[in-house]
């Protein structure tokens, strides 16, 4: 079995190019994610922290998404698998690559929590008419049939 899943933030906004296939185009985004990664190294400071570069390339729709919503600093969590591959660059020198091919893709925080920026068709649900917040939409009446996990 071939999967993983992250949760970072863009290291620089996606690098987004397009690929002519069949006569249609597929967008193939590029971006790198810090992904965060905690450790001890028994020191009287305790948690150190410190973060791995994971190279990420997403294709067809969720490229255009990457390309349209994200841009440096968002914070993504990610699901695919990860793909090595390796050629010949123009030195004559064999280099290899070892990337996450994205299957999955959404944000991981609030567009007020990333500072307001990008985030474009994220928002959080509207709250319920309720006077208390406690982060729960009520479901109106008569839809009871509709919910899954209902009675």
């Amino acid at each position: 079995m071939n999967k993983v899943i992250l949760m970072g933030r863009l290291t620089r906004d996606p690098e987004v190019r397009y690929s002519q296939s069949n006569g249609e185009s597929l967008a193939i985004a590029n971006y790198t994610l810090a992904v965060d990664r905690r450790f001890n190294r028994n020191s009287t400071n305790g948690d150190q922290q410190t973060a791995d570069f994971i190279n990420c390339v997403a294709f067809g729709k969720a490229g255009e998404h990457a390309e349209k919503y994200y841009h440096k600093g968002i914070k993504v969590a990610v699901v695919g698998r990860i793909q090595t591959r390796n050629y010949t660059n123009k030195d004559g020198q064999k280099v290899y690559v070892t990337e996450v091919v994205v299957e999955e893709q959404e944000f991981a925080e609030s567009k007020n929590a990333s500072g307001g920026q990008g985030g474009g068709e994220y928002s959080r649900p509207a709250a319920a008419p309720s006077g208390a917040d406690d982060g729960f939409m009520n479901i109106p009446d008569g839809i009871d049939d509709e919910v899954p996990f209902g009675n």
